[in-house]
């Protein structure tokens, strides 16, 4: 077991998305050491992810570009992906942590240069675009990966493109004899920023994904929106690959449902009405967006952008929580059953694409948090209690959009200070 040098005055920050990074960050210039542990060959989480932001509609590079500019210049963070945490034992101001690392199979010297993925033909799915398309399986998960470093996909360890991949490294940076090793660290306080994950659209039989090609989900149609996605940006259809110009919108695809998730995910009205504007910079006075929905969710500053979208021609609402979708079996164009509760007539209406708007779940699990770490129904982390030293950040405390992690994730950074401090006064 290999030992990393950490102390009760270390915090312990578990999840690299945006919500983990800010705290990391936050406490780090606040002159405290923070280890910061993420399970993916890189940091960013699904803001990463993301097309553009809502409601300006600018790339996450705004935001990311100056955290990774933050990190790289602050020498008391120190960062392990493809980490992750797999016990917690002790109290307050004096844990143990157990983490397991998966080997990369590249090292420090790799410069990005591209030379192994060049090497290799073995393709996987493309964790970056949700599995739409494939990469070669020695690749760098996306352009502004940190660490700005290749990963080989366990896949290919023991066959001939492993030893292409090491061949063609001019900087000896393939290293195939990697292991899974697993570290121990003491830490003081620890920030669970373990962030979201899509709800399983399958679960929602009469919508039928994964059975119907062009029904895909909201995080699958920002990647396809993306000019570094599947489709270069080109909104396409599964089935058939012809644009899908006629886009169906259902919100609240599994969240406020007893049947699936018992809460509202709050970012999906916003996240479908910033797609609708992709469809239109895509397709302009041609395009259709239809927004089934119960009720749209846009508060505070985001009622404007919704005001505007309302106003946009290419966009209708329809309010309805649609009851099943079929296809035809002719076309593969989905259609959509349902009734329209303004007006109360019946619908049977076609589409060339659906979106699910699909609710956030909490990535909280397979690990023993502590005791005093309460979730609530929906397996969220609660408010902690007085006395607590593992604070809950970002999504994993509530569904949330960008803005609201970052203030939430600075909040705990601020409360792990706080634990470390009396730690170190207890000691003096």
């Amino acid at each position: 077991m290999a030992t990393v040098v950490a102390t009760n005055q270390t915090i312990l920050v578990v999840g690299g998305g945006v919500s983990g990074m800010t705290a990391a960050l936050e406490a780090a210039e606040c002159g405290k050491q923070v280890v910061l542990v993420e399970n993916t060959a890189t940091l960013g989480g699904r803001t990463a992810n993301l097309y553009r932001y809502f409601p300006k509609l600018c790339h996450p590079t705004c935001g990311l570009e100056i955290n990774l500019r933050r990190l790289k210049g602050n020498r008391n963070v120190r960062v392990l992906t493809l980490a992750e945490v797999t016990a917690v034992a002790g109290t307050r101001g004096d844990f143990t942590v157990t983490v397991r690392r998966s080997p990369r199979y590249v090292n420090e010297n790799c410069t990005a240069c591209g030379a192994c993925a060049e090497a290799v033909s073995a393709e996987v799915p493309n964790p970056w675009n949700y599995g739409l398309d494939k990469l070669k399986a020695a690749y760098l998960p996306h352009a502004m990966a940190y660490p700005q470093r290749y990963v080989l996909d366990p896949s290919i360890i023991g066959t001939p493109d492993a030893e292409k991949a090491k061949a063609a490294c001019k900087y000896g940076a393939i290293d195939l004899d990697m292991k899974e090793e697993t570290l121990e660290l003491k830490v003081g306080a620890i920030v669970w920023a373990t962030g979201w994950r899509p709800y399983d659209a399958a679960r929602i039989q009469p919508y039928g994904y994964g059975r119907f090609p062009n029904v895909i989900t909201s995080v699958e149609f920002e990647r396809l929106a993306d000019p570094h996605g599947p489709t270069g940006g080109k909104i396409l259809r599964p089935s058939d690959g012809k644009e899908a110009r006629s886009i169906a919108f259902i919100q609240c695809a599994g969240s406020r449902d007893e049947n699936h998730l018992r809460h509202c995910s709050r970012i999906c009205c916003m996240a479908s009405l910033k797609q609708t504007q992709y469809v239109r910079e895509a397709f302009g006075e041609e395009a259709q967006s239809t927004v089934y929905y119960i009720d749209i969710r846009a508060i505070d500053r985001f009622e404007d952008f919704y005001a505007r979208v309302q106003r946009d021609p290419t966009v209708k609402f329809v309010k309805s929580k649609v009851a099943r979708i079929a296809e035809d079996q002719t076309t593969r164009d989905p259609i959509l059953h349902g009734v329209d509760t303004e007006g109360y007539h019946r619908y049977a209406n076609r589409h060339d694409l659906v979106v699910l708007a699909i609710g956030m779940e909490p990535s909280v699990k397979g690990v023993d948090i502590p005791a005093e770490v309460v979730a609530d129904s929906s397996g969220f982390i609660e408010a902690a209690a007085d006395g607590a030293a593992v604070f809950g950040a970002g999504c994993a405390t509530n569904a949330l959009d960008v803005n609201r992690s970052v203030q939430n994730a600075t909040a705990a950074a601020l409360r792990a200070i706080q634990v470390v401090n009396r730690a170190a006064r207890a000691e003096s």
